[in-house]
């Protein structure tokens, strides 16, 4: 009966860090998406918003963290529960990251709101946005869930994003030689674009971690990588 107590209070410590990392990652996805829309519409009130809330996320990393090392002194987790608490870990820490370049997405919309709109580009952004917003719920699913199909994915569509950033950087790139006005708008787009794609990289870091939560291995190193802007050359099209 006792050895029955303490699995089920362990089984409650489990189930309390899981439920810790999915408010986690709903309050990221909330920053994701209030971040590009305070850019689209230069919302400096929602912009504010997200910059205060980021503090909400970090604090609830620090929760995990402190929750996960305690179950690991207290229950001495092996195998599958160890790879838990790894696991959620290792999201924790991703999520974190996530929120920082939403709030730096934020931090840029009260200085764009002072300049002209470089036509087209926030609207590209919320997309971009949006389609890595949909790849963190799917991971966060595939999670809950421990379904290894989803995770995957969410690997391959990484490269969507990629190319949407492709297309900015060279929209950018247009913008700035037909008018050197536009430099530094679209310099600090630049970097919100560039933001976008790494929570998208860090999106794809987390499936991966889903998959070996899930299958006791990381997946093949097979998806296609789309960045493709060192490649991409200045001189402007004909």
């Amino acid at each position: 009966m006792n050895e029955q107590h303490i699995a089920s209070a362990y089984d409650r410590d489990l189930d309390a860090i899981q439920a810790m990392i999915i408010k986690m990652g709903g309050l990221v996805e909330a920053a994701i998406i209030d971040g590009t829309k305070s850019l689209e519409t230069r919302d400096v009130e929602l912009a504010e918003k997200v910059r205060a809330g980021d503090k909400v996320i970090d604090d609830l990393e620090e929760r995990i963290n402190e929750e996960a090392a305690r179950t690991i002194a207290l229950r001495a987790p092996v195998s599958k529960d160890l790879r838990i608490i790894l696991s959620v870990l290792k999201l924790a820490a991703s999520l974190e990251r996530v929120g920082d370049y939403a709030k730096n997405i934020a931090k840029r919309t009260s200085v764009l709101a002072e300049m002209r709109p470089i036509t087209g580009s926030d609207a590209t952004l919320r997309r971009m946005g949006r389609e890595v917003q949909m790849m963190l719920k799917d991971t966060l699913d595939a999670f809950i869930h421990r379904d290894a199909k989803l995770a995957e994915d969410v690997l391959m569509r990484d490269q969507d994003v990629d190319q949407m950033y492709n297309a900015l950087f060279r929209e950018f790139l247009t913008h700035m030689m037909e008018d050197p006005r536009n430099i530094t708008a679209c310099m600090h787009l630049h970097f919100i674009a560039k933001n976008v794609e790494r929570m998208g990289d860090l999106v794809t870091n987390m499936a991966e971690q889903v998959v070996y939560l899930t299958t006791g291995s990381m997946p093949e190193e097979n998806r296609p990588k789309g960045d493709r802007t060192s490649y991409i050359s200045s001189s402007k099209p004909e």
